[in-house]
C-alpha cells in the first residue's frame, strides 16, 4: 500500500503543471484555476488509492479541476452581479472560455491537450512584469510543485511572506493571454526561465530538507523542461550548458546513496555505478555549448561537470583544468557558491591549507538573508578541509556545525559520522 501511495503521489506531483497549463489555456484565470487543481489532486488522492487510477490520469485531473473552476467562476459572476460590479472587476478579454461542445462536462476535456501546456506556464511564470525574486517563486510553485513552504526555506523567508509573494506574483499574471511567447518576449525571459530550471533541478538533486536527499521527480522534471526550452533554441548556448550541466551532474545519482539511503561523497562513489549514457550526451552537449558562443556560467559549470564524468578515478579528476575554469567563472559571476568550488580546487591543487585560506576568505561572502545556509556550506567544506590537513579536532568541530545548521537529514546523518569517527567513536 506504501508504494502505491508513493506511485500515486509522484504521478500527482508530475500532472500537476500540466493539470494547471491547461486550465490557465482554456480559462484564465491563474490564481482560481491553481485552487481548483488542487482540489482536484485532493480528490485524487483520496480516490485513486481506493478506485484504483484511472486509464487517462491527466485527463481524470482537467475534467474535475475544470468542473471544479467553472463552478467557481459562475459563484464570482453571480456575486458580481449582486454587487453590479463586473464591468470593473473583469477586463473584457480576461475570460477565455473553452470552444462550443467543450465544456466542463463533456467528456472531450479528457483529452490531454495536443501542446505541452507546461513550457508555456514555464514562460508565464518568467513573465517580466514579475521581479526575478517573484518568477522563481511563483515557477517553483506552479511548474516545480514545491509547496510555499518548501520555497520559503529555500530562500530563507517566513512561510507566511512567501504566500504573500506567491499571491501578489499570481495577480499579478491576472488577465494575460496564455500563449507562447513571441522571439523578443522570448529572448528577455530566456535567463530567468533557466535560472529557475536550475534551482529545480537543484531542488531535486540535492533536497534543501526532509528525510529524502534527492527528490528525483523534481530534477526530472528540470531536464525535461531544459529539453523542451532547447526544442526552442536549439543553438542557444546557455540552454544547451545548463542541459549539458543538469545530465552531467544527473548522472551520478545512483552511486550517491547507500542501501540505507546514506549519502555517498563524488570522491567516495562507486563510478561503475554512474550513468554512462547520460555522461556521453552530457559531454557531447557541454562541447557543443562552448561552441555556440563565448562561455557563459552553465557552459563552464557544464565543462567542470564533465572533468569530474570523465575521470575514472577520483584520483585521476584533472583539478589544474577544473580551477582554469572555476577562475573563468568566478571572474564572470558573483555567485558565492562559485567560489566555494573554486576553494575546494585549490585545496586539490595547491594543498589544504591553500584551500582554508579561500574558504575564510568566504565567510562574510554569502548571499544576503541566507546566513544559516552558507555557513553549513562553508563549515562542511571547511570539515572536509581541515581533516585532509591533519586537523582531527577543528574538523570534527566543524562538521558538527555544519550538521546542525543544514535541514536536510541524510546531509546531516553523513557530517554527524564523520565528526564521529574523527572521534573514534567507530572505530
Amino acid at each position: 500500500m506504501g508504494r502505491a501511495t508513493d506511485d500515486i503521489e509522484d504521478l500527482l506531483r508530475r500532472h500537476a503543471p500540466q493539470v494547471l497549463g491547461a486550465l490557465v489555456r482554456r480559462y484564465g484565470h491563474f490564481d482560481p484555476a491553481e485552487d481548483s487543481v488542487q482540489e482536484a489532486l485532493i480528490a485524487a488522492a483520496e480516490q485513486w488509492p481506493r478506485d484504483g487510477i484511472p486509464d487517462n490520469p491527466r485527463g481524470w485531473l482537467i475534467r474535475v479541476a475544470s468542473r471544479r473552476l467553472t463552478d467557481r467562476l459562475r459563484s464570482d459572476e453571480a456575486r458580481r452581479r449582486r454587487e453590479e460590479t463586473a464591468a470593473a472587476l473583469t477586463p473584457a478579454d480576461a475570460f477565455v472560455a473553452p470552444p462550443p461542445g467543450e465544456g466542463p462536462g463533456t467528456s472531450s476535456l479528457g483529452r490531454a491537450p495536443s501542446e505541452d501546456d507546461t513550457l508555456t506556464l514555464l514562460f508565464l511564470c518568467c513573465h517580466p512584469a514579475l521581479s526575478p525574486v517573484a518568477q522563481i517563486a511563483l515557477t517553483l510553485r506552479a511548474v516545480g510543485g514545491l509547496t510555499t513552504a518548501e520555497i520559503a526555506r529555500a530562500h530563507l523567508v517566513p512561510e507566511a511572506t512567501m504566500a504573500q509573494r506567491i499571491s501578489r506574483a499570481k495577480r499579478a499574471v491576472r488577465g494575460t493571454q496564455f500563449r507562447q511567447p513571441d522571439a523578443r518576449d522570448r529572448d528577455q525571459r530566456l535567463a530567468a526561465v533557466l535560472q529557475v530550471l536550475y534551482l529545480i533541478f537543484n531542488e531535486g538533486y540535492t533536497a534543501t530538507a526532509g528525510p529524502d536527499l534527492h527528490r528525483t521527480d523534481l530534477a526530472r522534471e528540470a531536464i525535461r523542461l531544459t529539453r523542451a526550452v532547447r526544442r526552442l533554441l536549439p543553438h542557444e548556448g546557455r540552454v544547451t550548458g545548463l542541459l549539458a550541466l543538469m545530465l552531467l551532474t544527473e548522472a551520478r545519482t545512483p552511486a550517491r546513496t547507500g542501501t540505507d539511503g546514506e549519502l555517498i561523497p563524488l570522491d567516495e562513489q562507486d563510478r561503475a555505478r554512474w550513468d554512462r549514457t547520460a555522461i556521453a550526451e552530457g559531454i557531447a552537449l557541454a562541447e557543443e555549448a562552448l561552441a555556440q558562443g563565448p562561455a557563459g556560467d552553465y557552459q563552464l559549470q557544464a565543462a567542470i561537470a564533465a572533468l569530474h564524468d570523465e575521470a575514472g578515478r577520483a584520483e585521476d579528476t584533472d583539478w589544474p583544468q577544473i580551477l582554469a575554469l572555476y577562475d573563468v567563472l568566478v571572474r564572470r559571476t558573483p555567485d558565492p557558491a562559485a567560489a566555494l568550488g573554486r576553494a575546494v580546487a585549490v585545496a586539490m591543487v595547491h594543498g589544504p591549507r591553500a584551500g582554508l585560506a579561500e574558504v575564510d576568505a568566504l565567510a562574510g561572502a554569502g548571499p544576503a538573508g541566507r546566513a544559516e545556509q552558507w555557513r553549513y556550506r562553508l563549515d562542511a567544506v571547511r570539515g572536509h578541509l581541515l581533516e585532509r590537513a591533519g586537523d582531527p579536532d577543528a574538523a570534527r568541530t566543524a562538521y558538527r556545525a555544519a550538521a546542525d545548521a543544514t535541514l536536510s537529514e541524510p546531509e546531516a546523518r553523513y557530517l554527524r559520522r564523520r565528526a564521529d569517527r574523527l572521534n573514534g567513536s567507530d572505530a
